[in-house]
């Protein structure tokens, strides 16, 4: 079972029966600068693989006039253009006894489940899974921290459990691994 907040309690001295819970301040137990994404800086066969898949489908969809679904492929592939040429600006990660503050917004404890550590182009990152927020995960580049000394304390407040991969996931590996888009 998770360990909660200490908070302090103080009672009304007008009605006894109420109980006022006032938390106490908020204490930094980790905090570390790193990119707000993964980031890999692609190549011109990158570029001219996606440009070719593009246009491939852009052809075949002008046949049966899809004209809002070719929108949006172009629109998908500007997005997968713009990400992969402008790096991510740094920002400081933080995670407190209330919760993890990432980009200046915060995320309690009580919102998340779990969360894992995986490795993307060669950046360790951390998740963590919400319920009722969104995004529903959330991801932190772990930039110059150790795995070992986040684990030691998200495990106060959290399991530590990695999902396992659904048939979409299963689906885009196997997409990965027959067509890639670089070699």
């Amino acid at each position: 079972m998770p360990a909660q907040n200490k908070s302090t309690l103080k009672t009304s001295t007008k009605n006894p029966s109420e109980v006022t819970v006032v938390p106490g301040p908020a204490k930094d137990l980790l905090v570390w600068k790193a990119p707000a994404r993964p980031f890999k800086k692609r190549n011109r066969e990158y570029f001219s693989t996606v440009v070719a898949i593009v246009f491939l489908l852009v052809v075949i969809l002008l046949f049966i006039k899809e004209w809002l679904l070719i929108g949006v492929i172009i629109a998908l592939m500007f997005v997968s253009y713009v990400l992969a040429t402008v790096p991510p600006e740094e920002v400081t990660h933080r995670i407190t006894t209330r919760g993890v503050v990432t980009g200046g917004k915060t995320y309690k404890w009580e919102w998340f489940t779990r969360f894992w550590f995986s490795q993307k182009w060669d950046n360790d990152l951390v998740y963590f899974e919400a319920l009722q927020v969104f995004p529903r995960q959330i991801q932190l580049v772990l930039k110059g921290q150790s795995k070992d000394e986040v684990k030691k304390v998200v495990e106060r407040y959290l399991l530590f459990e990695k999902p396992k991969k659904t048939l979409m996931d299963k689906a885009a590996d196997w997409l990965q691994k027959k067509v890639p888009l670089e070699s």
